[in-house]
């Protein structure tokens, strides 16, 4: 796993901070920040590509691609790229055993 953000945030950073979880590990967002943003800047992937070893960070970066999609624990998933961070939200990049 990846300790620097993938993305460094240069503007902005007096925000108010919003925690999450991510697969399990407490992260933290600004206020207004999406998923993708937070994720990213945390230093994690979205995923892995099903077409070799390398991670997937987002592709369209709107919500058209289908490439984004992340899981809530309570199971619906969310598009990491239009989604904003609320606090407390518990997300994991992988399905739950229990999704359709």
């Amino acid at each position: 796993m990846i300790t620097a953000g993938r993305i460094v945030r240069l503007a902005e950073r007096d925000r108010a901070e919003m925690p999450f979880v991510l697969d399990g590990q407490m992260r933290s967002a600004l206020a207004g920040d999406t998923v993708l943003t937070a994720m990213l800047a945390s230093g994690y992937a979205l995923r892995s590509s099903e077409f070799g070893p390398e991670p997937r960070v987002g592709f369209c970066l709107m919500g058209a691609c289908q490439d984004c999609w992340v899981w809530q624990d309570e199971g619906p998933r969310l598009r990491a790229c239009t989604t904003l961070v609320v606090e407390g939200m518990r997300l994991r990049t992988t399905p739950p055993e229990t999704w359709p």
